[in-house]
């Protein structure tokens, strides 16, 4: 709700509905067995609550959202095994197929502890802009990591879109840099004990909270999509441009 560049954003009205009631529709278009709201301010609650989405009531001090959905879990009782997907409440068009794929990720990457997206970047401006997280994967499809400024670092093309020179890629046609889309899917008992592990210098100094989990040495899938998922909304223009799209 306090929001600097959009004041009381989770409410901004899109065609008759809030923000984050649109979200959560968009949610239970998914194989999700529930779909939960949870928030740290009661006027979100009550506006979720009006259109019949389930909604929790969390703490307002936690660090980030994992933080949230681990007080959360523990409101529903989830615990083990159980598959928890973070949808964050300004993406009023998740695509639902990305959220049943998020999930799918730990079925089928038994060593991860949570699963996440990303997708190609187009030009060199994704890049460099610090806003843009980008991830890089091993060959199994895990993060090694998450960071601001552009990785990989193209030593000899620096300044160059290097993924789209034949000559560049040496023979690693197909390899380009990743842009990451902030969904996770967590095992719920990794969830509840994420706020227990010690904040990571790296999460810190990137502001990043993924990267507390890698620098205890937990595991993180990526899906990697060829079709960039509509952006989320964190400005003025941004909410003109959804009502456009959702009016």
């Amino acid at each position: 709700m306090a929001s600097s560049r959009l004041p009381n954003k989770p409410l901004a009205d899109i065609a008759g509905l809030p923000m984050v009631v649109r979200v959560a529709q968009r949610a239970l278009l998914s194989r999700a067995a529930r779909v939960v709201v949870a928030a740290d301010d009661a006027r979100i609650i009550e506006a979720c609550e009006a259109h019949g989405v389930q909604a929790l009531l969390t703490r307002p001090d936690h660090a980030s959202g994992s933080d949230r959905l681990a007080e959360a879990c523990g409101q529903l009782g989830l615990d083990g095994g159980d598959c928890v997907v973070n949808v964050q409440g300004d993406e009023p068009l998740i695509d639902p197929q990305l959220i049943d794929a998020v999930a799918a990720l730990l079925g089928n990457v038994p060593e991860a502890s949570m699963g996440t997206a990303a997708h190609p970047i187009g030009g060199l401006e994704d890049l460099h802009n610090p806003n843009v997280v980008k991830v890089v994967c091993d060959a199994q499809g895990l993060a090694q990591y998450f960071s601001r400024a552009p990785i990989p670092f193209a030593r000899d093309h620096a300044g160059q879109p290097w993924w789209n020179d034949p000559a560049a890629l040496a023979g690693h046609a197909g390899f380009a840099p990743l842009r990451h889309v902030g969904i996770y899917s967590y095992r719920a008992g990794f969830l509840r004990q994420f706020p227990k592990l010690a904040p990571a210098p790296t999460e810190a100094l990137e502001a990043l909270e993924q990267l507390r989990a890698l620098w205890h040495g937990h595991r993180i899938a990526v899906h990697v999509t060829h079709d960039a998922p509509g952006a989320g909304v964190d400005t003025p223009a941004d909410l003109e441009r959804v009502r456009a799209l959702l009016g």
